[in-house]
């Protein structure tokens, strides 16, 4: 690493502003900063902690991922072999199946990183500013909340879609008032419906170098999520262990809420996400689940919910994002209920999208500013009158 640390400060006075590649600064120097911490240090008074702050929070967010990504890929290739029939499973070993799921997810991670990144680059080449590496998160949870048979050049659309449209026209890192990877899916769920739902998308049907079963000769192939199910109005065929360990069909990182749950621990301790924010989603999610329940108008209990499609995801990796959430203490009690409350409500009364946390989360990413508005003015009216009652 310290060659490398040499050759870029060799190359670097060619990126300065006397230099012949001046033009091409910002590309240097995001590339540089995503290698290694800027060695630039706060001016006097400066309102932060120190120069890697941002890095460093992408980075534990990235590592909280890290569970749900591997079980996601073996569970593709899990998914692959059971559905091969006769004793394709039982005769496939670990590394048989992993590898299967490591080489369908590995292209889908590719392409929205070098989608994603690359139009970041060029938009900072373009106006002269400073690359963030703010799409180091979102290139990597976009792959994750798409079913795995999602054509690459979709989500290669998706990704443009998402990162010039719900980042770079609000001002990049930190401007964007909506979630960029749930802008992705949406755009993937309203503009190709038939690649994100159905019985056909759920399970990778490829042969990938002849480590997997070529599922494609089956024409009569189907296989429904637990959550599809239930909007279909059937009663789910998967146990409530398969639910939480994950081995069941689904986007490639939502089906397992112990590797999720893991990534929330990591989020936690290191002091990342809200925990308000994140207990309170799952607190809505309890209390209308269970008024649903009550009313007869939902046929599982409503423990359910919370361990199906994207809710415990959602939960915890982008209804907490500190961007697009509340930002006041009080406000992520309600940003969080609502989340929670209103995915339930999606899911229960429009059985045509059974799923419903993308649309909670997008919905109150747009009045996240007006709850800690009204947080933020209870408050001054509070300390104005206890001034004027003395």
């Amino acid at each position: 690493m310290s060659a490398l640390r040499n050759y870029l400060n060799k190359i670097k006075p060619s990126f300065e502003k006397e230099g012949k590649l001046h033009a091409f600064k910002s590309v240097f120097e995001g590339f540089e900063t995503f290698l290694y911490v800027p060695n630039t240090t706060a001016k006097s008074g400066a309102n932060i902690h120190d120069a890697i702050d941002s890095k460093r929070i992408m980075s534990i967010v990235v590592i909280a991922l890290m569970p749900a990504m591997l079980f996601g890929m073996y569970n593709v290739g899990y998914q692959n072999y059971l559905h091969a029939g006769g004793n394709a499973l039982a005769d496939a070993g670990f590394f048989s199946i992993f590898f299967y799921g490591f080489f369908a997810v590995l292209p889908k991670i590719l392409v929205s990183y070098i989608v994603g990144l690359g139009i970041e680059f060029a938009w900072a080449q373009w106006k002269g500013e400073e690359i963030q590496e703010g799409y180091l998160v979102s290139g990597i949870i976009i792959p994750l909340i798409v079913p795995v048979n999602c054509p690459l050049w979709i989500l290669a659309l998706a990704c443009a879609f998402a990162v010039i449209f719900a980042k770079e026209i609000f001002g990049g890192t930190g401007m964007n008032i909506f979630n960029v990877a749930l802008v992705a899916r949406a755009f993937l769920f309203f503009s190709y419906p038939q690649k994100m739902s159905g019985d056909t998308v759920w399970v990778s049907t490829d042969k990938i170098l002849g480590l997997g079963n070529d599922l494609n000769a089956v024409d009569t192939f189907t296989q429904a999520t637990p959550l599809g199910q239930i909007g279909a109005g059937v009663t789910p065929d998967a146990s409530i262990c398969d639910m939480i360990t994950g081995f069941i069909p689904g986007s490639i990182g939502e089906t397992s809420i112990i590797a999720i749950a893991i990534g929330a621990v990591i989020l936690l301790v290191t002091g990342i996400a809200s925990w308000k924010t994140m207990l309170s989603v799952f607190v809505g999610g309890v209390v209308m689940g269970l008024i649903f329940q009550a009313t007869g108008q939902t046929t599982i209990p409503f423990y359910e919910h919370l361990i199906l499609g994207g809710f415990a995801f959602g939960a915890v990796f982008m209804a907490t994002d500190p961007v697009t959430s509340a930002r006041t203490e009080t406000g992520k009690y309600f940003y969080g209920f609502i989340i929670g409350a209103l995915a339930i409500i999606i899911r229960v009364m429009n059985p045509g999208y059974p799923e419903g946390m993308m649309l909670a989360i997008l919905f109150m990413n747009m009045f996240a500013p007006l709850i800690d508005y009204c947080v933020v003015q209870r408050n001054i009216s509070k300390r104005a009158k206890r001034l004027t009652s003395k």
